[in-house]
């Protein structure tokens, strides 16, 4: 009896196995879509990048092993390298903080009381479907030394700075730039806003808390994770930043160049990293250099992340309290 019922518990185990694989691969029948996808596009294109960082490879002819040299070059012997990372660090340092305080003043404003603050919401959110481009050259246009806004601060003698051809406004103006597309981050913030529970106001109200203390004290730590969440996406962008500085420094200065536009335009203040990557690899085909480029790019971005998240437990607060 022992025996029969040793296989008959052999035989349910069995079963049960049989039943579990079954169900795991109905899984990954339904999954092989999206895994397929994430080897071919993901992971095998990151693998092939990191192998040809080692290599010297332009396309034309088969990779050649040269070890760490593209590595040893770029940190020793390229300045554009450093111009572009310190540009870069430079777009993020002030663009991120600036366009977070703006969606968060903007959302703030679009949250009190008022008539046809629908319409106002509406307002400030459609220029994110503006494509980048054509926001770029219109920004371009109107800050021109003779567009429209240069052409009102004459009438007022209030001098007009050159902006995009001036390697001391470049940035600036890019920061300009992209306080116009915010609407995206303001509307996040406002939903938190939004969310903000009534009853902390009135205790603060009841404390005799003022309008800076109840923002200080209620309003910004309840926020915080939002703030987190922008600043995070916020830097991922920045150390990518492309397409606005591309084509404003292509439209602006890429007449005074026979071939190509002048990336960088003027003398190099809009040179960023992602630019001066994409000059390396799809310009003078050093696609082994781009590669090692992009890796520097994705580690960088990596540690810089990982401060930020390791920082936000100082001063990041959920209602269940710091995490």
């Amino acid at each position: 009896m022992a025996a029969i019922a040793t296989q008959v518990s052999a035989e349910r185990r069995r079963l049960r196995r049989r039943r579990t694989l079954r169900s795991y691969g109905r899984v990954l029948v339904f999954l092989s879509p999206w895994v397929l996808g994430f080897l071919m596009f993901i992971i095998y294109p990151m693998l092939a990048s990191l192998y040809y960082s080692f290599t010297h490879y332009d396309m034309l002819s088969s990779p050649k092993w040269v070890g760490f040299s593209n590595y040893r070059f770029m940190f020793s012997s390229d300045p554009f390298f450093w111009q572009s990372l310190r540009n870069t660090v430079w777009i993020i340092a002030i663009g991120v903080p600036v366009q977070i305080v703006f969606a968060i003043s903007t959302a703030f404003i679009l949250t009190l009381p008022a008539r046809g603050r629908g319409v106002y919401r509406t307002i400030y959110f459609v220029p994110t479907m503006v494509p980048a481009v054509a926001a770029t050259l219109a920004f371009v246009f109107l800050l021109n030394p003779g567009g429209p806004l240069g052409t009102i601060l004459h009438w007022f003698h209030i001098p007009s700075p050159s902006w995009f051809q001036d390697p001391n406004w470049s940035k600036p103006g890019l920061v300009l730039l992209g306080l116009w597309g915010v609407g995206e981050t303001m509307i996040i913030f406002m939903a938190a806003l939004l969310d903000v529970p009534r009853q902390l106001y009135e205790a603060a109200d009841i404390e005799g808390a003022g309008p800076w203390q109840k923002f200080r004290s209620v309003t910004l730590p309840m926020i915080s994770p939002v703030i987190f969440f922008s600043a995070v996406i916020g830097v991922i962008y920045g150390f990518q930043y492309f397409t606005e500085a591309y084509v404003a420094a292509g439209s602006v200065g890429g007449s005074q160049y026979t071939v190509g536009p002048a990336l960088g335009f003027p003398q190099g203040s809009t040179l960023f990293y992602g630019i001066w990557l994409y000059q390396q690899g799809f310009e003078n085909f050093h696609y082994g250099y781009a590669s090692a480029m992009a890796w520097i790019l994705f580690l960088i971005i990596m540690v810089c992340t990982l401060v930020i998240i390791r920082t936000s437990k100082r001063w990041v607060f959920y209602q269940g309290g710091f995490r």
